[in-house]
């Protein structure tokens, strides 16, 4: 089972970075509301446990706890981030869901700019991927769902998935599955 970390051990993350196999992709997001902390995926940790010691992390949260809808419209396969990547910056802004927005629902290409780190909409895509990627993170069950019903319609497949969240928001989801150290 993939798992997701949160961990302070900053300083030692970035020393044993420059340790990994050049080639290996070693991602680490901040979280929002503790710039010392960051969340990585259990790749990243597998990587980074390869050059030293198991790196010390303050939780664990199984990856399948938090839900990415792609819709029937996914395109671009072969840029796509990878799902920790993806699941790692959504926790990182408190999230606990995340949709791909890349198309409207009638098939047309959106574009936004971010206006912060904290906005909900984010631009992702596979390190050294081609086509970006733009997605929308939920803090709660109750914002993706009113999300979900205004961009798909409120009887899509997207508003019943918002409505089907296991969770309602941040605290619930790390109640719920996250496993401290």
């Amino acid at each position: 089972m993939s798992r997701l970390y949160l961990t302070a051990a900053r300083d030692e993350l970035a020393r044993r970075r420059s340790l990994v196999q050049k080639g290996q992709v070693v991602e680490a997001w901040p979280d929002h509301t503790d710039g010392n902390a960051l969340w990585i995926g259990g790749e990243t940790k597998t990587l980074l446990d390869a050059v030293g010691d198991p790196l010390a992390t303050e939780l664990a949260l199984p990856a399948a706890s938090l839900p990415v809808y792609y819709g029937p419209q996914l395109s671009d396969l072969e840029s796509l981030p990878r799902e920790e990547s993806l699941k790692t910056r959504v926790l990182s802004a408190h999230g606990i869901a995340v949709a791909w927005i890349t198309l409207d629902r009638f098939g047309q290409r959106a574009s936004y700019a971010p206006a912060s780190p904290a906005d909900p909409v984010f631009h992702l895509r596979r390190v050294g991927g081609g086509a970006g990627h733009l997605w929308r993170l939920f803090r709660t069950r109750d914002e993706a769902v009113a999300y979900m019903r205004e961009a798909y319609g409120a009887d899509s497949e997207g508003a019943e998935w918002a409505r089907a969240l296991a969770v309602a928001d941040f605290e619930e989801l790390l109640k719920r599955y996250a496993e401290r150290a």
